[in-house]
């Protein structure tokens, strides 16, 4: 290969200091290697980089495609410089969290932030699932952390002995309607007989390869299936259904009355959120996190209890 890293690195330098001198006083090298070293560049390349024609050298367009994309080679050798010494040291070079949808992101930021100040340079990237899609995202190795993964797991993971999980707590669930809603003004408690003539508003779960899983459903019960949280929130308020809601998201528009709280015959069942890893990671990132989890504080503000 006829480009190095070196040769790049002059490249650079020449037009970040605007002159062949100033790059060679920054590089710390005498003139003449600078422009040694450009000229065996373009013998090698065999192409002309500089138009020597004025006063100053100019690049040429082939000159200034090898100054973009041989810039874009140098950050990443310095990343991957970066990766190594990371790994050496126990950070992972990257960590990817997947959160259920009734984990509000907002609530992470305060943990993000405090990760940040590790200095541990730990790239971290966090997906949304719903139900099943996040457990497939631990098996399929797309993600490295899962918090808020509904009840104990497909057998896919019970039987494979590689994750562990623990328990980070239960959401506080109501069951809510729109004014003008039919169930609004039906006698409480609501039975499963008066529900199920209605319609139900579900979030979707997103798995692609495992048995979806359901939450606060009667079987045979209508169904409208929505995203997210927030669009069943907002399918609710328009009246187009029922269902279960976060307490903490629906508590405005029940004080509000643009929502109505019904007890129910029998509660949702508590969904048992866990957090979710697989054993054999014992980076410092996971480790970092696994122990800020374990902080009760922290387990009530992201369930929002």
């Amino acid at each position: 290969m006829n480009l190095t890293l070196e040769a790049l690195q002059i490249l650079d330098a020449i037009a970040r200091k605007g002159s062949f001198a100033a790059a060679a006083a920054a590089l710390d090298k005498v003139p003449s290697a600078i422009t040694y070293s450009i000229r065996k560049l373009e013998e090698d390349l065999d192409v002309l980089l500089y138009d020597r024609r004025g006063h100053r050298a100019k690049l040429t367009s082939a000159g200034e495609e090898l100054l973009t994309q041989g810039r874009n080679l140098l950050h990443a050798a310095q990343d991957l410089e970066n990766r190594v010494k990371r790994a050496a040291s126990g950070w992972e070079a990257s960590f990817h969290i997947v959160i259920d949808g009734i984990i509000r992101f907002e609530d992470l930021i305060p943990l993000i932030k405090e990760f940040e100040q590790q200095g541990g340079g730990t790239r971290i990237r966090i997906s949304q699932e719903i139900l099943s899609g996040v457990w497939e995202s631990l098996i399929t190795g797309r993600a490295d952390l899962a918090i808020g993964a509904a009840y104990d797991g497909p057998d896919a993971i019970r039987m494979q002995g590689e994750f562990q999980t623990r328990s980070l707590g239960n959401i506080d669930w109501v069951f809510a309607v729109a004014p003008e809603h039919p169930l609004a003004n039906a006698a409480e408690p609501l039975s499963h007989a008066a529900i199920l003539e209605h319609r139900a508003v579900a979030v979707g779960d997103t798995s692609l390869t495992l048995p979806s899983m359901t939450a606060g459903l009667l079987s045979g019960q209508d169904t409208l299936t929505v995203p997210s949280i927030q669009a069943k929130l907002a399918a609710q308020l328009a009246g187009l259904g029922c269902g279960h809601l976060p307490r903490r998201i629906a508590q405005p528009y029940l004080q509000s009355g643009m929502l109505i709280e019904k007890k129910t015959s029998a509660n949702r069942l508590l969904g048992n959120n866990r957090i979710v890893w697989r054993s054999t990671n014992k980076g410092k990132a996971l480790q970092w996190f696994l122990q800020k989890l374990n902080d009760p504080i922290v387990q009530k503000m992201l369930m929002g209890n």
